[in-house]
């Protein structure tokens, strides 16, 4: 029996040692020491070391507080309970600095997502209108596409609308960083809301798009830009007045609504040629962007040989000067035909559809179709594409 106890008394003491120190130390102490630690000399200690750290170590002075708010309060007095309350909203403020500063890392140093949407949308549980934190995630918001994840989809829309919201409503910020300025944020908040919605709704998605095309961001440089904005045309105002025309006048002799129609089509079609050469030459030789580049000049091939009677002649001279022009806004649709209509296309008008203030001049003759062939009492326009490819560049952190 005696060997027994030996050897359980043996094994309790290893177990005791194996123990982490702070462990044992619990177990070692009496109650009257753990008392100590919230003595009134203790919590003296804590508040005098919190007011030395809490501009120099914040994260020292949390602590200091926090072990402070954990001890029992004692006998209240006016000035105990003036520490308290202060250390109160210290440590609630602190927290919720800490919050700010956790979903900007996240989003702009560590491109974790998913994460900082989450932490930032806990900023916005107790201030929904907080807006820098709207614009940031608004901002970024376009990088979440590719995820493939609807709800945080849903949540950056919802954030960069707002966001834009506010800004036009006359909210500032004194510090847009890393952003640039206002104008850089209200590029990206647009695009955001223009790639986002592009699928659903492109005519609504080509204004946002346009918009974000106007600052000088890299935005205004990417070739993403305009191969979002060709698609929109396309998929958006071109499907729809396409499928208006072929439903209205499909087998059918030409008359002046019909001429009036197609000329209205082809604005948008000298516009999807403008966006598509753009997002062309400044892919350049960029070997990151030949792949896209290759549609992108092939969807440019079909719609200018559409408009010049099947043939390419002039586009490589239009590409070359397309970025030295103003991109064109949205074509105002004509309610009447020109007086005359030359055959203007994107080669002989300077590679701009239309002349700059709405009005069309392009040619209402009968076009030849993407397939070569010559419509006779009808017109047949080319098909309407897809969206382009999702960039995966061009984040809007330190513009």
């Amino acid at each position: 029996m005696k060997k027994l106890i030996t050897f359980l008394s043996i094994c309790t003491t290893v177990a005791i040692l194996a123990l982490p120190v702070a462990a044992r130390n619990l177990i070692a102490q009496p109650d009257n020491v753990m008392q100590d630690a919230c003595s009134q000399e203790a919590k003296d200690a804590l508040y005098a070391s919190f007011r030395e750290k809490r501009t120099t170590d914040q994260a020292k002075a949390y602590d200091d507080a926090k072990k402070y708010l954990a001890c029992p309060p004692g006998e209240v007095t006016e000035a105990s309970q003036k520490i308290t309350d202060y250390l109160k909203k210290w440590v609630a403020a602190y927290e919720e600095g800490s919050k700010k500063i956790k979903y900007r890392t996240l989003l702009y140093n560590d491109q974790k997502y998913p994460e900082a949407y989450a932490a930032g949308k806990e900023v916005l549980t107790t201030d929904p209108e907080n807006l820098k934190v709207l614009v940031d995630l608004g901002a970024n918001g376009y990088l979440v596409a590719p995820l493939k994840n609807p709800t945080l989809t849903a949540d950056a829309l919802a954030y960069a609308t707002k966001a834009l919201q506010l800004l036009e409503s006359g909210k500032m910020l004194e510090d847009w960083q890393p952003l640039a300025s206002k104008d850089v944020a209200v590029a990206y908040l647009n695009y955001t809301i223009g790639t986002l919605t592009l699928e659903k709704d492109p005519s609504a998605a080509l204004k946002n798009l346009i918009k974000a095309a106007q600052f000088e961001t890299p935005l205004k440089k990417s070739p993403y830009t305009y191969a979002y904005i060709a698609g929109a045309y396309e998929t958006g105002p071109y499907a729809k007045q396409s499928e208006e025309y072929k439903t209205k006048y499909s087998g059918q002799n030409e008359t002046p609504d019909s001429k009036l129609a197609l000329a209205n089509i082809n604005q948008l079609v000298d516009r999807m040629i403008d966006a598509y050469a753009r997002a062309v030459a400044l892919a350049g030789t960029d070997s990151k962007f030949a792949s896209a580049k290759t549609g992108w000049n092939d969807s440019l091939t079909t719609w200018y040989k559409y408009r010049n009677n099947n043939t390419t002649t002039g586009m490589d001279q239009m590409v070359a000067s397309i970025l030295s022009k103003p991109l064109p806004p949205e074509p105002t649709p004509l309610t009447s035909l020109p007086a005359s209509t030359p055959a203007a296309t994107p080669a002989n008008n300077s590679g701009a559809p239309g002349n700059g203030n709405g009005t069309s001049t392009a040619s209402t003759s009968t076009p030849t179709t993407p397939g070569g062939t010559t419509a006779n009492k009808t017109t047949t326009t080319p098909a309407a594409g897809n969206k382009p490819a999702a960039p995966k560049s061009d984040r809007p952190r330190n513009r």
